[in-house]
């Protein structure tokens, strides 16, 4: 589910609490959690509703100026309307993953099984190491130019990075990536015992 930048800020105030979409089916699950530019926001109900029973204070929870210009924005669109509770659930845990680069042994094991796990279900061959080198190489570069570094379309090349944000390794900038102090950490250790 995209939400806006403006909506986004308004539920980390607590001043948005609902989201309208129209769809086909539901595509938001109560209990789930969105990972956002603003931290987690979680889905705490979804309800179909009838879009003449939505109003002006729906409208104002969800961000909306009036019920007008939320019935402007559903209308002319399929499916059913759904309502969404939301509420701000705190930040990335990415985030806090990435600055922590006081890895144990532990840290480095679990780190060095995923990624051993992840070459070996690649469709091209181990990456991670490479992926990590070139985009420590080349921060801020962008992903297109990286792809074509690794021989690899754009797409599978950002799902590739994004396995190693999971894991605090690297995080995304503005524009292209840098590693993260923990991906730093990381190769470090990783440096110094290679045979």
């Amino acid at each position: 589910m995209l939400i806006p930048r403006p909506i986004l800020d308004g539920i980390v105030a607590g001043e948005v609490t609902l989201a309208f979409r129209r769809w086909d089916r539901a595509r938001a699950k109560v209990g789930s959690l969105h990972r956002t530019v603003v931290g987690l926001v979680a889905v705490d109900a979804v309800d179909v509703v009838r879009l003449t029973d939505v109003t002006a204070a729906d409208a104002r929870a969800a961000g909306a100026s009036t019920r007008a210009d939320l019935v402007r924005f559903l209308r002319g669109r399929g499916g059913q309307v759904y309502r969404m509770r939301l509420r701000y659930a705190g930040a990335d845990p990415r985030i806090a993953l990435r600055s922590d680069a006081g890895l144990t042994d532990a840290d480095l094991a679990t780190l060095q099984a995923r990624l051993a796990r992840l070459d070996a279900a690649s469709r091209h061959g181990a990456w991670t190491r490479d992926v990590l080198e070139l985009i420590a190489a080349n921060p801020a570069r962008r992903a297109p130019d990286l792809a074509v570094i690794r021989g690899l379309p754009t797409q599978p090349f950002k799902t590739d990075v994004r396995k190693l944000k999971e894991l605090g390794l690297t995080e995304s900038l503005e524009v292209g990536y840098r590693i993260s102090p923990r991906g730093q950490a990381y190769l470090a250790h990783s440096d110094r015992t290679a045979p």
